[in-house]
């Protein structure tokens, strides 16, 4: 059952009761007696005075604030791959799914902004104007101090950014952790959405993860995926265990051990055979 929200709340979903209908549209109110208008375009047949409906708040062009059914694509404390769609001498606007674009400004940007581009960023408060902007600088959001995780433990996390070592992640949305290079066997994209696996809590807060649980077994699921692209090629595909290993990774999304591996087992159920030109499936 719907629970009226106590107050209006900036950047969330709010569930609010519809108060009096108007030209403009619906007024809404928190129960606390505060109101804020839901336009007409927003509207629906069936929606009448005494009903509650679930809307986001934002602030429109002249900064007062408004509400829209439409959900965006991040909200308060949140992070997300946003495109710029917009630059005006004070910051870049990115496209957040709503009407009134989302300000990127200049001096939370960490490079230049170019239109077309896709930045990485929180949705924050600020204090100064009252109104949600982007940050791109998200050093000073993260904790430092893990509570309630522990090795091996299974995590949400957000890639954030590339580096010399690896992909840097946002941890269960308030830590930073680390993917090593030599840990990765599958693509991978910023602000893609995984689960991985905690291999350590370092001494200054950092986590560093694996997308893969220590000791699982991967021997047969790598078998069955060769033997799968391999149908999906025909029958044959010009790599062995003499390929490249970063060829084999972006192929095979494994390892040259664990390709190895799945060859030779495919070889001993005679699915496969293996020559100097690649590999063959078996009729």
């Amino acid at each position: 059952m719907k629970t009226q929200n106590e107050f209006l709340e900036l950047g969330v979903i709010n569930t609010l009761q519809i108060d009096r209908l108007t030209t403009p549209g619906a007024y809404l109110m928190a129960q606390n007696g505060k109101d804020v208008l839901l336009p007409g375009q927003y509207l629906t047949p069936s929606m009448k005075e005494g009903d509650l409906v679930d809307v986001f708040l934002y602030t429109d062009s002249e900064d007062r604030l408004v509400a829209t059914t439409d959900t965006p694509k991040v909200k308060l404390n949140e992070f997300a791959l946003l495109k710029i769609v917009d630059i005006a001498p004070f910051g870049a606007f990115l496209d957040w799914g709503l009407p009134k674009d989302l300000l990127l400004p200049k001096k939370l940007q960490k490079t230049t902004a170019v239109i077309g581009e896709e930045r990485f960023i929180k949705v924050v408060y600020d204090e100064r104007t009252h109104r949600l902007i982007a940050t791109e600088k998200l050093g000073d959001f993260f904790q430092k101090k893990v509570k309630d995780l522990s090795p091996h433990q299974s995590v949400n996390i957000v890639i954030l950014t590339k580096t010399p070592l690896g992909y840097k992640c946002i941890v269960e949305g308030k830590y930073e952790g680390l993917i090593y290079h030599n840990d990765i066997f599958e693509n991978i994209t910023i602000g893609d959405k995984k689960t991985a696996y905690i291999k350590t809590i370092r001494k200054d807060g950092n986590i560093d993860l694996n997308l893969r649980k220590a000791g699982s077994k991967k021997d047969g699921s790598n078998a069955e995926k060769v033997l799968n692209l391999l149908k999906m090629n025909k029958g044959i595909m010009p790599y062995n265990s003499k390929s490249d290993p970063q060829l084999i990774r972006e192929v095979f999304s494994m390892s040259k051990k664990e390709f190895k591996a799945a060859l030779t087992q495919l070889k001993s159920d005679e699915s496969i055979e293996v020559k100097e030109t690649g590999i063959y499936l078996k009729e």
